[in-house]
């Protein structure tokens, strides 16, 4: 059997797109008819889009609330005796274990979500995710490295789960949504991140007004974490009354068909080391950015301008705040015009907000919250679009692990050690070679957006199997 491309096929920009299309549009009348019935539901639409947003949330809130605490309160709780600046590093350090937790989390969720489906892998993230950080909240305080170590392995199981959450429950929307709308449903799920921080900050600000700080210190960093339980249970009750997508459903249904080799949550590297490449490095600038300004920023303001860390909390909520309104427009505009000059545009944002920010800010507290607001909101606009594009990359055989990996990827490498560089390059070189790094990063973003194909008019049901030719039962060839 030999493939050959007809002059009418449809153009998708690749060998491997050309194959997976003539793959599927090859289904036998039976196979072809049970992917017709496969078509979006709108109730499971919007359940999907429902249980992603407070997945979401969840995430965002746990890790802000935490960024917040690891920049001001945590290298007194619990690495004091590391001195401050041996404190605030080793705070620093454990916030980004939750980041290096997540490529593992992301092959081994992403692995048996392309195996097993996308529903029953967001049901265990999710309690694995609320449930560390339920644990982080009762922690006991000041008992030396041997409670430090433990928060270090509950980060890990955090991170752990959230490897696979985070972009798991953006593809139970992306597949379950009608493809015109995919940008402006995926833009309810990033919303989650400015939503939740706004939100935290909110409460550490409420918190640190009303208590006392023996209280703050003592009980109420606490609030946070376990108030996190309410999120969790009304999500888990959500996710139970969803049904699994129709891509993975039909991409099931394609392989009980066909012979292939057993896939592992590493193949994707393999099949699309380039795509994985290109989408980490393209996630890398607005990361960069975010954690630079919502973690390093909480410490750097204090310090470079002499505002209180209250006024800076309030300066990030206010920003997420503005910032919500700019997933949405962000989701919006990708529907219409594609996902890379949304992402293009969102990158400049945060060029010109980075440079401004290393370099304008003084202590009116209105000049610092505008150029932040400009960032967020350039890093959120691009964000509404983030669900989309990753999702179209990659067939529905590898599309979780292809998209978890790639998202994690530049989370470890960019996200996680985000404020430890910072601080390091800082004190090296000042606040410039933080600047200047940043900078050459956001650029190198520009330019993988620039290389990838843009996927707005995909049907992700149909972009479905890498399927060898050759069938499991004789005469049921997909192909001649």
């Amino acid at each position: 059997m030999k493939l050959v491309a007809s002059e009418t096929a449809p153009s998708l920009g690749s060998t491997t797109q050309i194959w997976e299309h003539h793959m599927t549009s090859a289904l036998p009348p039976e196979q072809s008819a049970e992917a017709a019935k496969r078509k979006p539901s709108r109730p499971m639409e919007i359940r999907a889009v429902v249980s992603g947003a407070l997945g979401s949330a969840l995430e965002y809130f746990d890790f802000a609330v935490y960024g917040a605490l690891a920049a001001t309160l945590f290298p007194i709780l619990f690495f004091h005796e590391l001195g401050s600046t041996g404190a605030l590093l080793a705070s620093f350090a454990t916030f980004g274990v939750g980041f290096v937790a997540r490529p593992v989390g992301a092959i081994v969720f992403g692995h048996l979500g392309d195996r097993i489906g996308r529903k029953p892998i967001l049901f265990t993230t999710l309690v694995l995710m609320g449930g560390s950080s339920i644990l982080i909240g009762v922690l006991p305080t000041g008992q030396g490295f041997g409670i430090a170590a433990l928060l270090v392995g509950l980060r890990f199981v955090q991170g752990f789960s959230l490897g696979g959450e985070a972009i798991g429950n953006q593809l139970m929307t992306m597949e379950h949504g009608d493809k015109s709308r995919r940008g402006l449903l995926g833009s309810f799920i990033v919303m989650g991140s400015p939503v939740s921080q706004v939100l935290a900050n909110l409460a550490l600000v409420v918190l640190g007004a009303t208590l006392t700080q023996d209280q703050f210190e003592s009980w109420g960093w606490r609030v946070p974490f376990l108030g996190s339980v309410i999120i969790v249970v009304v999500a888990v009750f959500i996710r139970l009354k969803l049904e699994e997508t129709p891509a993975f459903v039909v991409n099931k249904d394609i392989e009980e068909r066909v012979v292939k080799p057993r896939s592992t949550g590493l193949r994707v590297l393999a099949t699309h080391p380039r795509k994985v490449a290109l989408l980490t490095l393209a996630w890398g600038g607005s990361s960069l950015s975010f954690y630079l300004v919502a973690v390093y920023g909480l410490s750097y303001l204090p310090r470079e301008t002499g505002m209180s860390s209250q006024t800076a909390l309030v300066i990030l909520m206010v920003a997420n705040g503005v910032s919500v309104f700019f997933a949405i427009a962000g989701g919006v505009v990708c529907d219409r015009i594609g996902r890379k000059p949304v992402f293009l545009l969102g990158l400049a944002g945060c060029f010109t907000g980075m440079l401004l920010f290393f370099t304008l800010p003084g202590p009116n507290p209105v000049l610092t919250g505008s150029i932040i607001t400009l960032v967020l909101s350039s890093i959120q606009f691009l964000s509404g679009a983030q669900p989309a594009m990753f999702a179209e990359q990659f067939p529905t055989e590898v599309r979780f692990s292809g998209a978890a990996m790639s998202h994690t990827f530049a989370n470890l490498i960019f996200s996680a050690p985000a404020p430890f560089i910072a601080a390091a390059l800082a004190a090296v070189g000042g606040t410039n070679l933080v600047l200047v790094f940043t900078l050459v990063v956001i650029i190198g973003s520009a330019y993988a957006v620039s290389t990838m194909q843009e996927g707005r008019h995909l049907d992700l049901a149909d972009f479905t199997t890498e399927a060898l030719p050759a069938t499991k039962k004789p005469g049921a060839a997909l192909a001649r």
